[in-house]
């Protein structure tokens, strides 16, 4: 018998060939095994011929003629000797599907299939399938996950020679095609052409996001499969690389969309989960994002435990593991005694912990009080010494004093107010013309960052990691992001809240990697009403009117360039502003840089091939 569809087999044992082997004295014991040859597809007719060789050469072989089963289907055949069933002979098969060449010309159901190539040119990838003009099949694209199940993406029923095209950054590695004719029981031809392809991994990357779940878990959610390393970090103070602690993550093949747990005994925002591809850091977390605490002036002490209760320990600085009582000149040498004894005391905060290590992390705010108390001393002391030589000399002390007032003005004006500037990079165009007004504004009492001046620490370190960064210091220093807003800008927030209302994650898509990249942790000001003070937004005149801007993103100022200058700069210098008529000054400045750029922005809008003139919505 035969399992398949409309499985029927005729099997020709001769009678002779038993009837020789019982006359021979020949045991005839149950075969262990069969060695069948390759079946061949029956020219003329829907069978199959298989021919399988007895276990010893002299005994002949067993032809099973004809039988019917689907392409690349699985065939057990079962013989047996007369009377039946007292001795067996089985095989099973798996039969040959449209792909191999000697089936191809052999089977009708296999001349129709369509058959596709894949071409690229430029940023576009063509889907090339040559078939029949009166052809119908059916064009899906999935998503093959490993870690779970398919995830379709696009799926078509079409009708003779077509040609798809797809963007460059609509590519994956898991990104598969599959084609088939609309045929009943038809084969499917599946091919996943772009697992090598660099911009497909580089899109994957973009998409890719880390978080970190309280109390202590982590998630890492991406389209496809990810081939990369995680690792724990310590994140001192004052910036710097992120150092590497013992604490093991899984190493290979991280789970992605599936939240994972934190080997910690109790957190601390010093505490990091960094991602890394082929030595390359992707992407960093930190325990202190969501609620952007500063943070901690906390050292790490490591702990190294030996036989017979003998322990060593050592601090974790930028230059690496200094031990404690060492003659070296750090800080953690220097107070060696005293973190010793805040160890024994129970002062620090044990984090992790094996037989052989742990980590703690000890304060070090009563030391840096300390500190201060002798800084503020001296500081007492000094304007005593003032104070005396404005009494006895105070003609002269009046023109110190003016002198002194103009130095102070001078070194406010040096430690300008710090900006980050945040847009959606939708063509050359617009990206000059942002250019143009970040150098206007850094001839203002402002320290501008922008990723057009930042791209080689952009491509070190990625899009997410470089601008958690960079929010996080400028609003630590007490500055101000802005938001300006374009039509592919208004349109990724529009798709980005609604993924949030129905709870669903999108991936990244277009252009717009960078500026989607920073929604992920400028959205929850907004949401959660921190915003104001921190964030200001603005369109330019010509490109978006006021109506387009999201209503949750006029929570905050929402200004229009260059029109509203004046107001613009002095939101953006804040309490420091300087009057009025200097303002407007400063504004003409302004926009006397930036209007050229946006008329020929305007203009190359309007021309052929453009959209038109006049004001776009975004929406």
């Amino acid at each position: 018998m035969a399992t398949g569809k409309n499985l029927k087999m005729r099997t020709r044992l001769e009678e002779q060939l038993i009837q020789n082997w019982r006359s021979l004295g020949m045991p005839f014991s149950r075969p262990k095994w069969c060695s069948p040859s390759r079946p061949t597809p029956l020219h003329g007719a829907s069978c199959w011929r298989c021919k399988c060789l007895l276990p010893s050469c002299s005994l002949g072989s067993v032809v099973f003629d004809c039988f019917e089963a689907a392409l690349g289907a699985e065939v057990r055949i079962w013989s047996y000797t007369q009377p039946r069933y007292q001795k067996e002979l089985n095989f099973t098969q798996q039969l040959p599907d449209c792909k191999g060449l000697e089936v191809r010309d052999s089977i009708q159901s296999c001349w129709a299939l369509p058959w596709l190539n894949v071409s690229a040119d430029g940023d576009d990838v063509y889907l090339v399938l040559d078939v029949s003009e009166e052809q119908r099949f059916g064009l899906s694209l999935y998503w093959n996950q490993i870690q779970g199940p398919t995830k379709p993406w696009w799926h078509r029923n079409l009708t003779g020679p077509q040609t798809i095209t797809l963007n460059h950054t609509d590519l994956f590695p898991c990104l598969c095609i599959q084609v088939w004719p609309l045929e009943p029981d038809s084969v499917r031809t599946s091919i996943c052409p772009f697992r090598e392809d660099p911009r497909a991994h580089r899109n994957l990357w973009r998409a890719a996001r880390l978080q970190l779940l309280p109390p202590r878990g982590w998630r890492l959610d991406a389209p496809c499969s990810l081939l990369a390393e995680a690792t724990l970090c310590w994140q001192a103070p004052g910036g710097g690389p992120c150092q590497s602690l013992v604490p093991p993550l899984y190493q290979a093949n991280v789970t992605v969309n599936k939240t994972l747990e934190l080997p910690l005994l109790n957190a601390h925002p010093n505490l990091c989960v960094q991602v890394s591809s082929w030595e390359k850091l992707q992407l960093q977390e930190c325990l202190w994002a969501d609620s952007l605490r500063a943070l901690k002036d906390d050292l790490l002490l490591v702990e190294t435990r030996g036989l017979q209760d003998n322990r060593s320990l050592c601090a974790l600085e930028p230059s690496g593991c200094t031990p404690l009582l060492s003659k070296a000149s750090t800080r953690a040498a220097r107070l060696g005694e005293q973190l010793l004894q805040d160890l024994q005391s129970g002062q620090c905060l044990q984090l992790w912990e094996d037989e052989l290590r742990a980590l703690w992390a000890c304060p070090m705010d009563k030391y840096v009080h300390q500190r201060w108390a002798l800084v503020w001393l001296a500081c007492l002391l000094l304007a005593s010494v003032l104070f005396l030589l404005f009494l006895f000399r105070k003609d002269h002390v009046k023109g110190w004093l003016r002198l002194l007032k103009e130095d102070l003005r001078a070194g406010a004006a040096a430690r300008a107010r710090a900006a980050l500037l945040l847009y959606s990079a939708e063509d050359s165009g617009f990206e000059r013309l942002v250019g143009a007004l970040a150098s206007a504004l850094c001839q203002l009492p402002l320290q501008v960052t922008v990723d057009l001046w930042s791209r080689r620490e952009l491509s070190a370190q990625g899009p997410l990691a470089w601008f958690h960064a960079q929010r996080r210091q400028t609003l630590q220093e007490g500055g101000v992001v802005v938001l300006l807003f374009s039509p592919g800008a208004v349109a990724l927030c529009h798709e980005w809240l609604q993924d949030a209302a129905s709870a669903s994650a999108s991936a990244p898509h277009g252009p717009h990697d960078a500026f989607a990249a920073s929604l992920s942790c400028v959205l929850p000001d907004f949401l959660q009403g921190r915003a104001p003070g921190r964030y200001v937004g603005a369109y330019f005149d010509g490109l978006l009117h006021s109506g387009a801007v999201p209503a949750l993103f006029r929570s905050v100022p929402v200004f229009s360039l260059p029109s509203q200058l004046p107001d613009f700069l002095g939101t953006l210098q804040g309490p420091g502003a300087p009057s009025p008529g200097r303002l407007g000054e400063r504004a003409k400045q302004v926009s006397r840089a930036l209007q050229p750029t946006l008329d020929q922005l305007l203009q190359a809008l309007g021309g052929p091939g453009g959209p038109g003139g006049g004001t776009r919505d975004g929406t």
